[in-house]
């Protein structure tokens, strides 16, 4: 049975540690920086820059979120295991009375909390231009872009795991990024030209 003080203190130690090795602050600045772009810039191209309305923001954010947030996912995990092993330090934490499910699940919920602080930089800032009513809309859209990192977040532990060094997992990340982020949306985009439309129209918005 997997105790959930165990989870907790992993949790806790992968996030301080996270934090130590300065990844969440590079990601939140990152994230910042270009969501703030593409927000004052994301009506460029109907002659308006700057920040608009509530909505036109997030809609521009999601362009974002699209290609960043699994990218970020897919490189804050994929060292979470062989990192640990190829420093030597795995040995120790499972000396420890810890299962390997609750190292992993911890030290997946502390990542996962690492890629949530990295996106509430943008919400100060919708907050700050918007007022109030920016943090209801704001925090479905995080949500909806938090569930698809955790998603990616867990490809990345599992890459971690299975890879025998931090070259190969690095690498598989990324393979994974290209395909799941490019090649996916572009194979059913492809099948629905292909189709004319008449086959997997219903089933594909879910894909």
């Amino acid at each position: 049975m997997i105790q959930l003080s165990q989870v907790g203190t992993v949790a806790a130690k992968e996030f301080r540690d996270r934090l130590r090795n300065r990844w969440v602050l590079a990601v939140a600045l990152v994230f910042a920086v270009f969501s703030l772009v593409i927000a004052y810039a994301g009506g460029a191209q109907q002659g308006a820059v700057g920040l608009r309305s509530l909505e036109f923001t997030v809609t521009s954010l999601v362009s974002l979120v699209i290609y960043l947030v699994p990218l970020i996912a897919l490189l804050l995990g994929f060292d979470a295991i062989v990192g640990e092993r190829e420093r030597g330090s795995l040995d120790l934490l499972l000396a420890y009375p810890i299962t390997r499910g609750e190292l992993l699940l911890g030290k997946y919920l502390g990542l996962s909390l690492a890629l949530a602080l990295a996106m509430l930089a943008v919400g100060v800032m919708l907050v700050y231009q918007f007022g109030s009513k920016a943090l209801f809309h704001y925090a479905g859209f995080v949500l909806s872009a938090l569930l698809m990192g955790m998603s990616f977040l867990s490809l990345a532990v599992l890459v971690s795991v299975v890879a025998r060094d931090r070259t190969r997992a690095s690498g598989a990340a990324i393979v994974l990024w290209f395909l799941f982020v490019l090649v996916f949306d572009l194979v059913l985009l492809g099948v629905l030209v292909a189709t004319a439309g008449h086959y997997g129209g219903d089933i594909f918005p879910y894909l």
